[in-house]
């Protein structure tokens, strides 16, 4: 069954870097596009990043544009998310997202807390 295991979530200062991984499993990973999502308390779910199959495309929303970066590894069944001058406003659940079959399938998320 396709599986998403998100890790690399913590605790970090404003101003400081994070990276995120998402290990995946249960399809060809290589042949589908993976998005990061995030939510924070009592706010809606977001598109953060997204990247096509073989890595050539990736898109931003304009909140992160220029700080966040998402990468993938199609030898290891992994995407990544490299988070730079990170604010408090980016704590949140990181979740990563694909539609494998035509259907919806997400991670348990991973917490990112940007606090002095």
């Amino acid at each position: 069954q396709v599986q998403f295991v998100e890790s690399g979530g913590g605790l970090v200062q404003p101003g400081g870097s994070l990276r995120i991984s998402c290990a995946a499993s249960g399809f060809t990973f290589s042949s589908y596009a993976m998005s990061w999502y995030r939510q924070a308390p009592g706010k809606e779910r977001e598109l953060v990043a997204f990247i096509t199959s073989a890595g050539g495309s990736t898109i931003y929303a304009d909140s992160v544009n220029g700080r966040f970066t998402i990468s993938r590894d199609n030898a290891k069944n992994t995407v990544y998310l490299q988070m730079n001058s990170l604010k408090p406003e980016d704590t949140a659940v990181y979740y990563c997202h694909a539609r494998p079959y035509g259907m919806d399938y997400w991670g348990k998320g991973t917490l990112v807390t940007v606090s002095s």
